[in-house]
């Protein structure tokens, strides 16, 4: 039976709950996949809940007065609870007098305590600590069990006491997800909603978990993770989760939780499970998993360092793989073999440790979701934290004082109330939490990708954001219309992810792309692309387009089907959410795997369709039916006629248009060549550049992968950047198209990033020349091709500028200021004297090498080897004067060639 199922049969026939006058009941806090709501205040508060445990069922009621006010709830109950209909159903004592209210049913139950032999059991939520483990096994087992009471009294009399563990009844309720709180609930008279209640008010719970904090800080004033091992982030998103140990911005590397009866402890490096700068927290740790039973404590065989140091805690230690009869199990994230163990074993009582990264794992499985498909994830993400992909800086960060926690400390859930709360019903939020939106958005996008549609936190948390997105709208962002403010910045992050998520889509879209353009559709496309892919991954143009939210099926042929190919909706890969101001949503293209002959594709933002090819593809021509799609502006050298492209195809009605030549790709607005009256004179230019480039790189003039150029409104950085595509701004975009425009300004910009993707790391020697030798193909396509000598194609070229830079370092040779420009003049001064042709050949020589040297000095000194001998003179003297590292080997190697003695630098500064 379903939740919804389940809510439906246990409040059936039930309008209102009248809980006026009636003692004050308690807020119950629900956690985990299977606990949900019965009756929730406006407050958010939970008075009533129901779960499952194992083959069990529990509702918890938030006061035993509750028992005898609502009869028709009680025997919706306790049909729901009973597996049989014929099984026995006893009440313990203190609960008798709801009996009175089954005798006009058909429910046949007396007073007593709990036996073996029920089928359900009704008690109150204050006499439980001697037999919950009985009562444990019996809900695991198939049996039902009702319990009533509240716990806000109790933790007033035991101010000391941790309510989430103390308490009787949680020691029972938890382990179904269910506990009771030291919160009291808001009296009313509330509606019975046809569906499960939620409420963006219940999306935290507010425990600070101050003295959580202060028994694992003790002793700790800082947390060193110095050395070799990166952490990944880890992300608390649980109810009853919380960060422990974080960097400098607020990001966690530890983090603990409650589950059920149990805790947790997350560390996101393997590493510092045993690693001696964290001694005194490591030995808090596993006491306070331990809680006190002074249990054995097992530690997977592979961390040794883990157990040697955990062996001194006092407690026992043991190497052994995971058991059910452990107090405490310390373990990497890197299976998730035993996860349904596990999770049972930390519900019922256990403690895990438990450490690894994520990042490793997430650059060997690109395509897959390190929220969904990371092993340690699958245990993780029930239990109320993530560990994500990225990377954070090994360092010394300062440990937290448990104190002053307060509530300024940033917390995923508690954030995502304020927020909310903000968005739908105007509360102001202070100024540390306007500063935490846009961690905040990020913390949703990664929440929500888990996709975890059958666990009730998740789908409440989808709830709350899609209410946010439709009260707050989606901000309608572009060029002339940035999106500046923190709010705005994360409706916009996570109304994408939202869209994605939701089971609804169709009905968000209109919340998120207000004034969608009426384009007009094409029907049943065939579309003939190459299925040979020489190089690595290549996109393969279709020349048709989707608009935003636009669904289409896409015939594919059987031979490709699950063979690593993928379509991909948009051309704009860049991610811009780190930017402070967007232009763009953050993402904005979709990859689908190609997993059948028939495939449904679409993306939120729209986008051109591509066919990606797996690395070294050779599957022949294809042909890809295209249901339903809009024609856009495309030109193929080869394929498209002047007259064709002049006549119609350059005013296609896609926003996106793409120009295809021998070697390269461009990919830009439509309004940028719908006055193009001479694509082959395009195709001419960009044919002679790209030949030009793959001669200086002594490469097949037949580049293996067809180069890219995107210019965009965003990209994620720099002017321009290299990549596959070269990432540019659309203001960029119209000298690539205008052979006059190109050959009288130039493009240095665009050139230099294709020299980006010509640089090969034998010979190069990074930071020195990672922004160097790039510029050696701006050089020579400008002056080969475009008519553009050197000097007037940049101004770092000028005369008195090289020989300004050129006289400085003669002053002051230092190795650490050859970069950029300077390190140019050593490459442009060897050019001068030996020319382009002594290039060809020393790239060439390269590609044929091997064993090069994989540091700065040794590449260096093979550089300075490999030109020497490729022009017959011996070059050291020259490197040595630009402050390279020459070794006296090499010097010795070298000192038959004829020296170049009148070098530029042999001159001095005049």
């Amino acid at each position: 039976m379903s939740r919804e199922e389940s809510y439906c049969a246990l409040m059936q026939g039930v309008d209102q709950l009248d809980f006026k006058g009636l003692p004050i009941p308690n807020d119950l806090a629900l956690i985990g996949d299977d606990a949900f709501p019965l009756a929730m205040n406006p407050r958010g508060q939970v008075l009533m809940a129901a779960s499952t445990y194992g083959k069990g069922r529990l509702v918890v009621l938030g006061h035993e007065a509750m028992l005898t006010a609502f009869p028709d709830v009680v025997e919706n109950a306790l049909g729901w609870l009973n597996p049989t209909s014929d099984s026995a159903v006893a009440v313990h004592p203190s609960c008798e007098a709801m009996l009175a209210n089954l005798c006009y049913t058909s429910i046949l139950a007396e007073t007593g305590c709990y036996r073996e032999g029920l089928g359900v059991y009704v008690t109150n939520a204050y006499t439980m600590s001697e037999i919950d483990k009985d009562l444990v096994a019996f809900m695991k087992g198939g049996g039902g069990l009702l319990v009533a009471g509240q716990a806000w009294k109790w933790a007033k009399e035991n101010p000391k006491e941790n309510a989430l563990t103390g308490f009787p009844g949680n020691k029972v309720s938890s382990v179904a997800g269910i506990y009771f709180t030291e919160l009291k609930g808001e009296l009313g008279v509330f509606p019975v909603p046809p569906q499960i209640p939620s409420s963006w008010l219940a999306a935290s719970i507010d425990k600070d978990f101050e003295d959580d904090m202060e028994f694992l800080l003790k002793g700790v004033t800082e947390f060193n993770i110095t050395g070799g091992a990166t952490p990944s982030e880890v992300m608390v998103h649980g109810p009853l989760a919380f960060p422990i140990a974080t960097d400098d911005a607020a990001r966690a590397f530890f983090a603990g939780a409650y589950y059920g009866q149990g805790r947790i402890i997350v560390t996101t490096h393997e590493g510092y499970l045993g690693n001696q700068n964290l001694v005194p927290f490591l030995l808090n740790v596993i006491r306070w998993l331990d809680e006190g039973r002074n249990g054995e404590v097992g530690v997977q065989p592979r961390l040794t360092g883990a157990h040697a140091l955990l062996s001194t805690s006092g407690l026992t230690c043991t190497k052994t793989d995971f058991r059910d009869n452990l107090s405490v199990y310390v373990c990497t994230s890197y299976s998730d073999q035993q996860a349904a163990e596990i999770q049972e074993f930390v519900a019922e009582g256990g403690g895990l440790f438990i450490g690894g990264h994520g990042w490793n794992w997430a650059q060997k499985n690109r395509g897959l979701n390190v929220l969904t498909d990371y092993p340690g994830n699958r245990i993780l993400n029930k239990l109320g934290c993530s560990i994500l992909g990225n990377t954070l800086r090994p360092g010394t960060y300062k440990a937290p004082n448990p104190g002053h926690l307060g509530n300024e400390a940033y917390r995923f859930r508690s954030m995502l109330k304020q927020m909310a709360g903000h968005v739908t019903s105007g509360q102001e939020l202070k100024p540390h939490e306007l500063n935490s939106l846009q961690r905040l958005g990020g913390d949703c996008t990664s929440y929500l990708r888990m996709r975890a549609h059958d666990c009730l936190t998740y789908t409440g948390v989808l709830e709350l954001l899609t209410d946010v997105v439709k009260t707050g709208g989606v901000p309608q962002v572009g060029q002339d219309c940035p999106v500046k403010k923190p709010i705005e910045h994360l409706l916009l992050s996570v109304g994408s992810e939202v869209y994605k998520a939701t089971p609804n889509p169709d009905e968000l879209l209109p919340y998120i792309i207000k004034d969608q353009p009426n384009l007009p559709v094409i029907h049943n496309v065939t579309v003939k692309i190459s299925g040979q892919a020489a190089g690595g991954e290549e996109w393969k143009s279709t020349g048709l387009y989707l608009s935003p939210g636009m669904k289409t099926y896409m015939s594919i042929p059987p031979k490709i089907v699950k063979k690593g190919w993928k379509v991909q909706i948009g051309c704009q890969t860049d991610y811009v959410g780190g930017a402070a101001v967007l232009k763009r949503a953050p993402v904005v293209h979709e990859r689908f795997d190609v997993d059948a002959e028939m495939i449904e594709v679409s993306n939120l933002w729209g986008g051109l369709i591509y066919l990606v090819t797996p690395a070294k593809s050779d599957e022949g021509e294809l042909e890809i039916v295209v249901q339903n799609a809009i024609a856009a502006p495309y030109y193929k050298s080869g394929e498209t006629t002047v007259e064709d492209w002049v006549r119609y195809i350059r005013d296609a009605p896609a926003p996106w248009a793409e120009m295809e030549f021998e070697n390269i790709i461009i990919t830009m607005h439509s309004t940028t060549v719908r006055a193009v009256d001479q694509p082959d004179k395009v195709a001419e230019l960009w044919d002679s550049i790209m030949r030009a480039v793959a001669d200086l790189a002594a490469t097949p003039p037949k580049f293996a992968r067809k180069e890219r150029y995107v210019a965009d409104v965003q990209i994620s950085h720099g002017f321009m950047h290299a990549g596959y595509p070269v990432m540019m701004h659309s203001s960029s975009a119209l000298s690539l198209v205008n052979p006059e425009l190109a050959r009288s300004n130039g493009i240095w910009g665009a050139i230099h990033e294709l020299g980006h993707n010509q640089q090969r790391g034998g010979w190069e020697f990074p930071p020195h020349t990672t922004e160097c030798t790039c510029n050696l193909w701006s050089i020579y396509v400008h002056e080969t091709v475009l008519g553009i000598n050197r000097a007037s194609a940049h101004g770092g070229l000028s005369p008195d500028g090289r020989k300004c830079r050129k006289e400085a370092f003669q002053k002051d040779p230092n190795l650490s200021k050859w970069s950029v420009w300077v390190a140019l003049e050593t490459y442009v001064q060897l050019q001068e004297e030996f020319g382009w042709d002594a290039f060809k050949k020393v790239f060439a020589a390269y590609q044929t090498m091997k064993n090069v040297p994989r540091d700065n000095p040794g590449k260096m000194n093979l550089f300075a080897e490999t030109f020497s001998l490729t022009v017959n003179k011996n070059l050291a003297p020259f490197f040595k004067a630009w402050a390279w590292p020459i070794l006296p080997a090499t010097e010795q190697k070298l000192a038959d060639l004829p020296a170049w003695t009148d070098h530029p630098m042999s001159k001095p500064p005049s």
